[in-house]
């Protein structure tokens, strides 16, 4: 796969604990990615966060939390990514999603 020029980077902000159809919503995501030929993406897992809730969620001892924030980013081509967003739109059921235009300098693998 080759990407330059004009590109969107998608990151989706949800929590660890969240899931679809019994699966970490995380994961299924990334398998739709996949599945969909996307060019790939990457899963960060927070130490702190707190969303619309405003509950903290923290990766501290004393405070273990089950649902630390999760964060998935992806970049590929605008077509790509407009075709995949309504498969994603249904997975995601609360969370944060960005959508911006990036420019891909380079994308290669050794």
């Amino acid at each position: 796969m080759h990407i330059e020029g004009p590109g969107k980077r998608v990151t989706i902000y949800i929590g660890e604990a969240d899931r679809w159809e019994h699966r970490t919503l995380y994961e299924a995501i990334v398998e739709v990615l996949r599945a969909e030929g996307c060019a790939g993406a990457t899963v960060l897992r927070g130490v702190m966060g707190f969303g619309k809730s405003s509950r903290m969620h923290s990766a501290n001892i004393l405070r273990l939390s089950e649902d630390l924030p999760v964060v998935i980013v992806f970049v590929d081509t605008p077509e790509r990514v407009d075709a995949v967003m309504p498969k994603l739109e249904q997975m995601i059921t609360g969370g944060l999603v960005i959508v911006d235009d990036v420019h891909v300098q380079k994308y290669s693998h050794a």
